[in-house]
């Protein structure tokens, strides 16, 4: 056999996916996994009759790649990554790269750009999202490093991602860590619209009585709008409408309700708050998670602590779609949208990634998870006005808030008179209300700064800098 055009570490289901993906698009491949069983597994099974070979040590590894070689690590994020690292490079050349196609955390990868490029290594950090599904049929992908590393990987990158009208879901995002922060941030507006449809659920569910099998109907009229036919919906439409095979009854309702995390939905939520930037509905969907996680007790807590009683809510009707909550779930959905943007844009300065956000908007529009017709809107949005401060200022945007907020502002009220926790909904309308308010009650947040601290304040009506002895 030829030697291969790229090579893999690690034969999870992503990374096995992925080089089937390559392989089907013409790209010979060689793998290698940390248990040689594992590898052995894969060759006599999905990897069988195909242009893919196996390697059982690093040596064996590199030496069957053409040079310069291509290597995909397909492995856990973080010491995984600096051990594989460490092991391989003595076998590397100059002009060699290394992709790593994990969630890791950005500034690892800015790390791990600058180390080896300083060897004449070249190195990718690439978000890959699409799951299992996606990997193999074609995902969204996001790689970041030198232009020159992304050039020399782009014909194969090009030829497995999913495609849309306008071309292959990947792109150049930026240099050293950015292509993994543009992920970690889809990741957290993921985890908004996730928590957003859920609180739509439990709407549905205990405020109006109805069943998922209803709930799936009112989900695939939303499936069918411009503003929410996305993904997310469609998943979560087929969801609900899947049975028990030993009950007969909804799956759904049979699972747990402790949601588990990574850590992406987490690191967006601690870089937007060492960048300055709210992110109230991303944040609050990572904090939803975190009191899922905390069953047991809120078990015990409903014996004690007393909510108001069951009533039936003003949430619209199966057959308008349940007005309120959809015009709240899409006001919801592009308030973490416009939260994730605002983060991008704020990293892209900081660290002069120049992120182009319209293009960001393109790759995200087929083979990710978050994939939506909206994405469309976005990025028209961002051609139009690529300094534009705020999604919602758009005018598409913008209309959609002014028609649809009395729909949120209801979901909430009767959420809240209810009793039911909608903490996205909530953030979200809270959002809107404090970025379109001109003035802030801030003003005695900064008087008793000074007050306590002489931190200082300035005043509307004249320039400079101003501290009063308000306790003399």
């Amino acid at each position: 056999m030829a030697k291969g055009h790229f090579g893999l570490i690690g034969l999870g289901v992503m990374g096995e996916n992925l080089v089937l993906n390559a392989e089907r698009n013409g790209f010979s491949s060689v793998v290698y996994n940390r248990t040689p069983q594992k590898t052995e597994e894969f060759l006599a099974g999905r990897g069988s009759g195909k242009q893919i070979e196996g390697a059982y040590s690093l040596q064996e590894f590199v030496d069957k790649l053409e040079r310069p070689r291509r290597i995909l690590m397909m492995i856990k994020a973080g010491q995984a990554i600096d051990d594989t690292i460490a092991s391989i490079s003595p076998y590397l050349e100059q002009g060699d790269l290394l992709i790593d196609g994990g969630n890791s955390l950005y500034s690892d990868t800015e790390r791990r750009v600058a180390e080896l490029e300083s060897r004449s290594f070249g190195y990718i950090g690439m978000g890959v999202s699409g799951g299992a599904k996606g990997a193999l049929e074609g995902p969204s992908m996001m790689p970041g490093g030198t232009r020159q590393a992304y050039e020399d990987i782009r014909s194969l990158v090009e030829r497995m991602a999913a495609k849309v009208d306008d071309g292959p879901c990947v792109t150049y995002i930026g240099p050293g860590g950015s292509g993994h922060f543009v992920k970690t941030v889809h990741n957290g507006i993921e985890y908004g619209v996730e928590q957003i449809l859920a609180e739509a659920y439990d709407m549905m569910k205990r405020g109006a009585g109805i069943e998922p099998a209803v709930m799936a109907d009112v989900l695939g009229q939303w499936n069918s709008m411009e503003e929410l036919s996305s993904y997310l919906v469609e998943i979560t439409e087929v969801c609900l409408r899947t049975r028990d095979p030993e009950s007969g009854g909804p799956l759904t309702e049979l699972i747990l309700d402790v949601a588990g995390q990574k850590g992406t939905g987490l690191w967006t939520v601690i870089s937007a708050l060492e960048m300055g930037v709210a992110v109230p509905t991303i944040y609050e969907s990572v904090n939803a998670r975190v009191l899922s996680s905390l069953q047991a007790e809120r078990v015990k807590a409903e014996s004690v602590l007393h909510g108001p009683g069951p009533m039936t809510l003003d949430l619209g009707t199966p057959g308008n779609g349940m007005a309120p909550l959809r015009d709240a779930s899409i006001l919801s959905i592009m308030a973490s949208y416009a939260q994730g943007i605002a983060l991008l844009q704020e990293a892209s300065r900081i660290h002069h990634y120049d992120l182009n956000i319209a293009g960001i908007a393109q790759i995200w529009k087929g083979g990710c998870i978050i994939r939506a017709r909206l994405l469309q809107r976005i990025q028209d949005a961002y051609r139009q006005n690529g300094e534009l401060p705020n999604l919602l200022l758009d005018p598409w945007f913008a209309e959609q808030v002014n028609r649809r907020l009395p729909g949120l502002r209801q979901a909430v009220s009767e959420a809240v008179r209810a009793g039911i926790p909608v903490p996205c909904f909530a953030a979200s309308l809270n959002y809107i209300d404090s970025y379109r308010t001109a003035r802030l009650p801030q003003n005695l947040v900064q008087a008793m700064r000074d007050c306590f601290g002489s931190h200082t304040y300035q005043r509307i009506d004249r320039e400079g800098t101003f501290h009063t002895e308000w306790l003399s």
